[in-house]
């Protein structure tokens, strides 16, 4: 997936990736607090280069939800296509065609991944 910062994950990032709008005050504010501890995050554009069904299934799971809790259900998107009661993989087939409906920002560090939703869950993993 494309992104700014290191490609590899280590070096002046620390080994941090966010999964950044930059349009989302929430992305902005967690992308503050990473850079404020001293870390500089790979940043994954995600509307531009959304990642695959299998990333998106694993960066879900890692951060201990299902796809139905990273789904934002008050997107047009969401009612226009139906999804209210279609199955995982439905879902998750749905956001990544669909990336605006990807809740945001994730954010993954060696010590785990979290959906920033509030930013202070980020500092579980700093």
């Amino acid at each position: 997936m494309a992104g700014d910062g290191d490609a590899n994950g280590d070096g002046a990032t620390g080994g941090a990736t966010i999964y950044h709008n930059p349009r989302c005050s929430k992305s902005r504010q967690a992308l503050e607090l990473l850079r404020e501890n001293g870390i500089e995050p790979m940043i994954v554009k995600y509307l531009d280069a959304p990642p695959t069904v299998e990333e998106l299934r694993t960066l879900i799971a890692e951060a201990g939800l299902t796809p139905r809790q990273a789904v934002r259900v008050k997107e047009q998107e969401f009612t226009d296509l139906g999804l209210l009661g279609v199955d995982d993989d439905e879902l998750l087939a749905a956001m990544v065609a669909h990336p605006r409906l990807i809740e945001r920002p994730f954010v993954v560090t060696p010590k785990g991944t979290r959906l920033a939703r509030p930013t202070s869950a980020v500092e579980e993993i700093l």
